[in-house]
Parts: structure tokens; C-alpha cells; sequence
């Protein structure tokens, strides 16, 4: 029986759904749906086919959660979508500007989802996200203003932008900020920690604090959770807990390409492999790829050395970056892997990095590539 991928595009301009043949040869495309609205992030609900969200920023709802419970075939919005509550003190108010992350919740736990949002913010929804809650646990804790503070963030404004939930336990849980970098929880986020140590935060006085950085993206390897990669904006990096010592292992990187980026991607059977999209990280952050030549780097021992799979990409004058939800990996064997790029193009290598060909182009520019599979 073949196994059918479909992947989810959120685009700057709407949103796409590409299916495969069952071969990952051929694609047909659906969409574009929510044509013109800001899709932050699409997402397939592994625990139950025929639920599927996207985080949307509309010019007549505002931020909000659409949500499908028959695969995509028809839309509705969140009931009550994620807002913060109402602030006893104004000059603490906040306003959700857009839902960035979905996370579907433990497998253990089905209905369950969290958000992250801009400001930064968590959220939970209980019942396939038809309503939202704010969780105190961060978004009232006591440090909160110190670790999103209202002058941080991206251009696009300061983010919780990534939930990590533990496949082995639901209470144990991690977040990726913008503006704080990484913090866990072992009680279901009703309390919550900085994990930080040895991140360098390259631009403040103090390289090496206990918050302030800027994780760009975290993902544990599928086989050995208690490994964690992370792409930061200062560098690449990995820790095997129980330690809390973050490694920079992007140090191994060549050079003349550096290890910034915007994500990282685990391979899903060997918690050795990842793969890394870099960026040119020089003084005016242009956000392309170095030298405008674009290619992925994979690492097999864990981040002690890089090789370069290029093949099939521009070898120059291809001045596009991967964003945080633009690269993703299936479950295929060979692996599949897939890019969006913020040229609005679409790629895949169904070799495992080795041998990249483009799937599809002059989309809007790409914000976030997710994989949804099933079986023919």
C-alpha cells in the first residue's frame, strides 16, 4: 500500500496543499485557499486525519484560528481564537498581533493543542482549537516581562515560536522564544525555567546570560528525546539532557558559511542526523543564502562535522532563505525532505538531502512547509 504525502504550504498570500502520486514523482495542488490572508503555520493533526489548523493573520478577522475536522474540505473560524485576557494594569496590555506556532498536543491527549503567539504568549485549546485558552503558567509568571520584553523580537514582532511537547510525557514540555530563549516545563506549563545555559547571545554585554536569547528553533531527535537540537540566531546547537549545558556545534560548520539559519530538522530514525539550511549572518543580516548559493548541510555524528548537499540548487545568484516552518521531513525511507523558500518556491530531495528538484514555484513567499501522511 503506498503511502500518500500531502504537504501543507502557509504562504505570506494564502494557503496551498500539495499531494503526492504515492511515489513523491509526481504532485497535483489544491488552493489557493484564504487567498491574500497571512498563513503563519498549517498543520495536519497526527492523532486524527481529518483535523487540520492554520494560524492566520486576516485583514477582517484579524489573528485567528481556522479549523477543518473533515481534511481540509471545509473551514471554519475559531470560536474563540487566542487573545490575552484583560490587564489590571494598562501599561501591561497586550494584543495577540498573530498566532506564529500550532502544536498538536501529546498522543496521549487527543483534542489537546497549543499556540504560540505575538506577542509572546501560550495557549491551549482542549477541543480541536474551537476555543482558546491563555496558560498563566507563562503568560502571567512573574518573570514574564523580563523574558519578553515589550522593545524585543523580530521585525515582525517578538515571538513564542516554538512548543515542544515530550512524546514520552505530556507534562514535560519546552518553549522557544524570541526574546528569551528556551525554557521547560515539567508539570503540564504551569511552571516554567530557562535552559540556556552555554548559548551565546553574541550582541548583549553579557554573551552568556540565563535569558535573552533568541532561539530560532528546537526539535528532539525522534528516537532519543532527551536530545535537542537547536538553530539560534547565534549559532547551532545540541544538549543531551538530563545535562543542561548546551554545545555549539555549529562551530564544525565551514567557515566561509557560518551557522546561522532559521531551523533545524532531526532525521526521524537516526538521532545522529539533522539537517541545516544556512543564512548569510554577516553585519546586515540580509537573510539570504550566503553568497547566493543555496544549499542544506547535513550532519551524521551529531554535529562534529557538516557536508554540503547542494546538488539541483542554483550554484549562483540564489538569493532566497528558509523560514522557521519552512523545512520539514517525512517518514519515508529513503527520508523526504521539503523547503519553502521566501522566493516562493518549492523543493524536495526523496534522497535524503543528496539531490534537491523544485516541486513548485512563484508561490507567495513560503512561511511555513508541514507533512501530512497517510496510506492510500
Amino acid at each position: 500500500m503506498a503511502v500518500c504525502t500531502e504537504l501543507l504550504i502557509g504562504t505570506r498570500k494564502g494557503a496551498w496543499v500539495y499531494r503526492d502520486d504515492g511515489a513523491r514523482g509526481g504532485w497535483t495542488v489544491d488552493g489557493p485557499m484564504f487567498l491574500g490572508e497571512i498563513v503563519n503555520h498549517f498543520v495536519a493533526d497526527p492523532r486524527d486525519a481529518r483535523v487540520r489548523l492554520i494560524a492566520a493573520k486576516t485583514g477582517h478577522l484579524g489573528p485567528t484560528i481556522f479549523r477543518s475536522i473533515d481534511g481540509g474540505a471545509s473551514w471554519i473560524e475559531a470560536r474563540r481564537p487566542p487573545a490575552f485576557a484583560k490587564a489590571a494594569n494598562p501599561d501591561q496590555a497586550r494584543a495577540v498581533s498573530h498566532t506564529f506556532w500550532l502544536e498538536p498536543g501529546h498522543a496521549d491527549e487527543p483534542g489537546v493543542w497549543w499556540a504560540g503567539t505575538s506577542p509572546p504568549g501560550l495557549f491551549v485549546s482542549n477541543d480541536n482549537g474551537e476555543t482558546w485558552d491563555g496558560v498563566a503558567g507563562f503568560n502571567n509568571h512573574p518573570m514574564y516581562w523580563r523574558w519578553a520584553p515589550p522593545d524585543g523580537g523580530t521585525p515582525d514582532g517578538a515571538l513564542l515560536n516554538q512548543i515542544v511537547v515530550d512524546p514520552r510525557d505530556p507534562a514535560h514540555m519546552y518553549l522557544a522564544t524570541s526574546t528569551g530563549g528556551v525554557f521547560e516545563s515539567l508539570d503540564r506549563a504551569a511552571t516554567w525555567a530557562p535552559l540556556n545555559r552555554g548559548v551565546e547571545v553574541s550582541f548583549l554585554p553579557d554573551p552568556f546570560p540565563e535569558f535573552g536569547q533568541d532561539a530560532h528553533f528546537i526539535a528532539l531527535a525522534p528516537t532519543r528525546p532527551d536530545r535537542i537540537w537547536q538553530q539560534n540566531h547565534c549559532g547551532i546547537y545540541r544538549v543531551d539532557r538530563p545535562s543542561d549545558q548546551w554545545r555549539r556545534i555549529g562551530k564544525e560548520m565551514p567557515q566561509a558559511i557560518g551557522d546561522v539559519g532559521f531551523t533545524i530538522v532531526p532525521h526521524p530514525r537516526d538521532a545522529d542526523t539533522a539537517w541545516v539550511f544556512p543564512m548569510d549572518g554577516t553585519t546586515v543580516w540580509p537573510r539570504v543564502s550566503p553568497g547566493g548559493r543555496p544549499a542544506v548541510y547535513v550532519t551524521v555524528d551529531a554535529g562534529a562535522s557538516w557536508r554540503r548537499q547542494d546538488s539541483g540548487f542554483p550554484s549562483d545568484q540564489g538569493w532566497f532563505t528558509v523560514k522557521r516552518q519552512a523545512f520539514c521531513a517525512d517518514r519515508g525511507a529513503p527520508l523526504g525532505l521539503y523547503l519553502g523558500t521566501t522566493g516562493g518556491e518549492l523543493w524536495m530531495s526523496d534522497s535524503e538531502g543528496e539531490a534537491w528538484r523544485p516541486i513548485a514555484a512563484h508561490l507567495p513567499e513560503i512561511y511555513s512547509v508541514t507533512v501530512a501522511q497517510g496510506m492510500d
